[in-house]
């Protein structure tokens, strides 16, 4: 019998892709997804599905009860733009569903668990460029503070009660898989869509905000890699910082041109330019570094040339 996981989460950008990882990392049978809603066709035929919402918590001790479940990976929340237009539901489903998983951990019913963070714990205050591990944390989103929060509450339950908690302060995150899900650097994936179907794209930031970034690929090794760590390797308990790539819409437009030399950007800042702005320019990862071995291996050119091939394929189905 191999490790029973659950990802609860797993029909949004980061989760879909993750349990497909899993699923090639562990065997279908072993990973089971869940969400409150079904998924893509790749993630509903590979292996099993759960309805399940995040923020039931009878619901949720039930199907980790139902499949011998020992690590849950918890990716459901409201992102940093869609819950500023919803605070009260944002910190609802991103605490309540933390405080499930931490106390099922507690009472032994789970093993391990991994929980993201992102760069929104920081604020206008935090120091922008190579922002350190440690350092000023004033977050001015819901999305922020909520995720803020979940650091302390997660190092708490591993002080307090042994729980195995692992977490990671994602960056803005890069895919072609999936569409934007409402994030302030998902600009950095629409800009994709449009360049290829449209040849120009209104840009809801101004062309030199720079903000740190990562190619989904680089994003779900770090979590693979983190989770497999041996336990005293983690020696952060609330998240760790993750660094990629950092680069402003001007460069990663520039960066576009070089493929569609007819694509075209303009700048239409919107409520998201104060919210990236209150965010760090680039992250120093160097704890993640030292103590379980990060790395990451795409750049802004390998990641341009690698989204428009596949998202050109994948638009012209």
């Amino acid at each position: 019998m191999g490790t029973k996981i659950l990802i609860i989460g797993a029909c949004g950008q980061i989760g879909s892709e993750l349990t497909l990882k899993l699923r090639g990392i562990y065997g279908n049978e072993h990973v089971i997804a869940s969400d409150i809603r079904e998924g893509n066709d790749a993630l509903m035929s590979s292996g099993p599905f759960e309805i399940l919402n995040a923020m039931e918590f009878d619901a949720v001790a039930q199907v980790i009860e139902k499949h011998q479940v020992e690590e849950v990976y918890l990716m459901a929340a409201l992102l940093s733009a869609t819950a500023e237009k919803n605070p009260a539901f944002a910190w609802e489903l991103n605490m309540n569903s933390l405080f499930h998983v931490l106390n099922l951990a507690k009472e032994g019913k789970i093993k391990k668990i991994f929980w993201p963070s992102s760069i929104a714990v920081f604020g206008p205050t935090t120091p922008r460029e190579n922002t350190p591990q440690y350092t000023v944390m004033e977050p001015s989103t819901v999305y922020g503070i909520s995720k803020q929060t979940g650091e302390r509450w997660c190092e708490y339950y591993f002080n307090k009660y042994g729980v195995d908690v692992r977490s990671i302060r994602y960056p803005g995150l890069i895919s072609w898989t999936t569409p934007p899900g409402g994030g302030t650097t998902d600009y950095a994936v629409d800009i994709f869509y449009k360049a290829i179907e449209d040849k120009q794209y209104n840009c809801f930031l101004s062309e030199k905000t720079g903000l740190p970034m990562m190619y989904m690929e680089d994003a779900l090794a770090a979590t693979v890699k983190i989770m497999q760590a041996p336990k005293e390797s983690i020696k952060i308990r609330s998240s760790y910082n993750l660094g990629g790539i950092s680069f402003t819409p001007e460069e990663i437009a520039a960066e576009i041109t070089k493929h569609i030399p007819e694509f075209t950007i303009a700048y239409e800042p919107d409520f998201r330019q104060a919210i990236a702005d209150s965010w760090p320019a680039s992250i120093d990862d160097s704890c993640a570094q030292q103590d379980w071995n990060w790395s990451h291996k795409y750049d802004l050119s390998a990641m341009t040339a690698v989204m428009l091939e596949n998202l050109s394929k994948v638009l012209k189905k």
